[in-house]
């Protein structure tokens, strides 16, 4: 007999609808998979086999079953095909009816004792199911809370195969899951809270206020100064001052933690933007992604969020470079010889440094032992063509005693006030359904309507361009902050002065001479 199975698989953050197909003939007993299947759902047919025997079910001697993933062209991943295949083999035996089979996705790994245990991507496999039409989905119990955030769609959280059977059995034991999605959002969102706070930072009002002119247009920043001067201890306080997430974004930047695995067991929802902060030892694929079994990377992790890294000239050149498409596009693709993924990666960098090897050239204090040669040397160790993607360039410079000694007075909540209002500024100019962009990701044709300047700061920018050597990537990227300081001093115009500010940021490489 025949019986067709509905589940799912993923490709990057989406999913698609997968049909297996069970057939059951005459042979040996065995069961054998096809559709491109790996090493993990080929196993599968051992602990399906012993699932089914744990629910007192008898698999009928001189039987022979045929497994068809289709479509057979797309890699199949992992243990999350136990469930449906289980469930087809007891279709195709009789042992539970099929009429209703076609009315739900099933995902889940099977235990030997028939247990359903939790698995991956359930958020974006239920998306796709709620969007292929089906009326529900039954998933592992671990993995409900997550997959109720899809609206419109029945949720059946089970924790062993005999609750499956009695739910196509219409015997009951399995009732369907629905809740407020935004509700439980915005619940979330009230409970959430920063532990790290600007007001723990003394001093630095420069680069405190850099870093509200980042958070506010999304502009990549490096932060260069000797050792102890507070440069990580900036970063890890930046999302406190962030705009909140959307429940749009949070529900995107879940399905991608989903397919990561990095949900934990309590979290079915992200509230709070990422930080991540990957070592300079990290692979290429831990940084960009990638791998045998394609995985999203410490930059789409931090999609929406920002990414630190700490100790930047460390990395190699290699890892730092392909940085580049990411930082231009929003997103990055992966290609392999069957298929090509892509994860998005809308990330805010912030990079941190010292000024030379030794850490202390430019320093008031401390010597610099650092030859001329040694410090280009250090410096080449990031491209132009990076260094040219990096909008704010600044300096953290060692506290005085006077610093050392007060206390912070700038709190991360005055701090977000002032960028919510740079960014509903921003919201503003944007026509009614129009995508909206931050000022550091404005096209050229949204600079040419947003970011007009009168003839002074024509002529301001012009002489920068001499002096600085320029080039035309850095000369968008001043008017791009310009016009994010403008919309923080809720001015429609750009003047001189939010420009001579702008300029400010580019001086960088001055550390390397």
């Amino acid at each position: 007999m025949f019986a067709r199975v509905f589940s799912g698989g993923l490709l990057g953050v989406e999913a698609y609808r997968i049909e297996v197909e069970v057939d059951c003939g005459g042979g040996i007993g065995q069961i054998h998979i096809v559709g491109l299947p790996d090493a993990s759902v080929k196993e599968s047919q051992e602990r399906v086999r012993s699932a089914i025997k744990a629910c007192d079910f008898l698999m009928p001697p001189g039987k022979k079953w045929i497994v068809n993933m289709a479509p057979a062209d797309t890699r199949k991943e992992g243990p999350s095909y136990d469930l449906p295949i289980a469930v087809g083999i007891l279709a195709s035996t009789k042992h539970i009816p099929s009429d209703r089979l076609s009315e739900f996705w099933m995902v889940g790994e099977l235990g030997l004792d028939g247990g359903i245990r939790a698995t991956t991507g359930v958020l974006p496999l239920a998306a796709s199911c709620r969007a292929e039409g089906f009326k529900g989905i039954i998933i592992p119990e671990e993995n409900a809370k997550e997959a109720e955030l899809i609206e419109g769609l029945d949720v059946y959280p089970v924790s062993h195969l005999k609750q499956v059977v009695s739910i196509l059995s219409n015997k009951g034991n399995g009732n369907a899951v629905r809740s407020d999605a935004k509700a439980t959002f915005e619940r979330a969102c009230r409970l959430a809270s920063n532990t790290l706070d600007f007001s723990d930072v003394k001093g630095q009002q420069f680069p405190k206020r850099a870093l509200i002119i980042a958070a506010s247009g999304r502009h990549n920043t490096l932060m260069v100064g000797s050792p102890g001067s507070g440069k990580s201890m900036l970063a890890q306080r930046l999302p406190s001052i962030m705009p909140n997430l959307e429940f749009n974004e949070a529900i995107e930047l879940t399905k991608l933690y989903s397919v990561a695995g990095l949900l934990k067991a309590k979290c079915s929802l992200l509230t709070q933007r990422p930080f991540r902060a990957p070592h300079h030892s990290a692979s290429i694929c831990g940084l960009v992604g990638g791998g045998s079994y394609p995985r999203p990377g410490e930059i789409s992790l931090s999609h929406l969020g920002v990414l630190f890294l700490d100790e930047l000239t460390e990395f190699p050149r290699a890892h730092i470079d392909a940085l580049r498409q990411p930082l231009e596009m929003g997103s990055v693709t992966i290609s392999r010889a069957h298929q090509t993924l892509s994860y998005p990666a809308s990330f805010l960098l912030i990079g941190a440094c010292n000024p030379c090897p030794c850490g202390y050239r430019g320093d008031q204090f401390k010597y610099c032992s650092c030859s001329a040669y040694q410090a280009d040397r250090y410096w080449s160790r990031l491209s132009g063509p990076f260094l040219a993607r990096i909008d704010l360039h600044i300096e953290v410079s060692r506290l005085s005693e006077t610093e050392l000694t007060s206390s912070g007075q700038t709190t991360s909540e005055q701090m977000r006030l002032q960028v919510n209002a740079a960014v509903e500024r921003q919201k503003r100019r944007f026509a009614e359904g129009e995508p909206f962009v931050f000022n550091g990701q404005l096209s050229q044709l949204q600079m040419k309507r947003f970011c007009k300047i009168d003839t002074l700061s024509a002529d301001l920018l012009a002489r920068a361009i001499i002096q600085l050597g320029l080039s035309a990537r850095a000369y968008d990227r001043v008017l791009r902050i310009a016009r994010t300081i403008a919309d923080l001093q809720d001015a429609d115009q750009i003047t001189a002065t939010h420009i001579a500010e702008a300029i400010r940021y580019r001086t960088i490489r001055s550390w390397s001479h």
